[in-house]
């Protein structure tokens, strides 16, 4: 557990890797074992996030305005949500945090890191948010796939949102910008390989959670049955 009293989980990884099925079967394993447990997403997560999260997938705008309203929209999910789920000790599993951020605005849209990094630290620290320091999740689950495999997977899913329907060069910028970020904060990070079947991807989850201490063993059921 962390120091704040609950324990922060973040789910990243490009879209078709595979997050959203493992996070409802986390969720269940949590609560079978007595944790009160906030599942959100990001961006969005409270109603005025979730109005700029419809903006930002569905609105032309350049990297800045995106970046803006990602970082509004963060801003307002912490301060209304997280924190004060963190501060009742629950589990808090987030679809995409600050990550995705330097991964798809960063990377992908090629967007300058040292405004993100900036925006980072308004956005994530302050008062009620950790004093000077800047709130980070206590544990990133990256969900690594190869972009050629992830398009596969989404193609004919459903109608794609403005970034699902970028090529795929635009993906592998964002899985690099995830290496790299993995890079930077290796305690934080639990790389994933999604490549294989559920079963096996929600080994590799059962492990890192329980490897943190935060579930007793590993034979907790996976998504097939949670």
């Amino acid at each position: 557990m962390s120091s704040r009293g609950g324990i922060f989980i973040s789910f990243e990884g490009i879209d078709g890797a595979g997050k959203s099925t493992h996070i409802e079967a986390l969720a269940a394993a949590f609560r079978a074992h007595g944790r009160a447990v906030t599942q959100t997403r990001e961006p969005g997560g409270t109603p005025l996030a979730e109005k700029l999260r419809t903006l930002v997938l569905n609105d032309p705008m350049d990297a800045l305005t995106e970046a803006l309203l990602i970082f509004a929209a963060r801003r307002d999910h912490l301060t209304r949500v997280i924190e004060s789920a963190l501060a009742r000790g629950d589990v808090v599993l987030c679809d995409r945090f600050t990550d995705a951020t330097f991964a798809y605005q960063g990377g992908g849209r090629g967007f300058d890191l040292e405004v993100l990094s900036v925006l980072e630290r308004w956005v994530q620290s302050g008062k009620g948010l950790q004093g000077d320091s800047i709130l980070q999740p206590d544990m990133t689950l990256w969900f690594d796939l190869a972009p050629e495999v992830a398009a596969e997977r989404l193609s004919g899913a459903r109608v794609p949102d403005r970034f699902e329907a970028q090529p795929v060069e635009f993906f592998r910028r964002v899985a690099q910008a995830y290496a790299l970020r993995a890079a930077q904060a290796p305690g934080r990070f639990a790389r994933i390989d999604a490549a294989g079947d559920r079963h096996a991807v929600w080994e590799q989850i059962t492990r890192a959670v329980v490897r943190r201490g935060w579930l007793a063993n590993s034979t907790l059921a996976g998504p097939e049955t949670a």
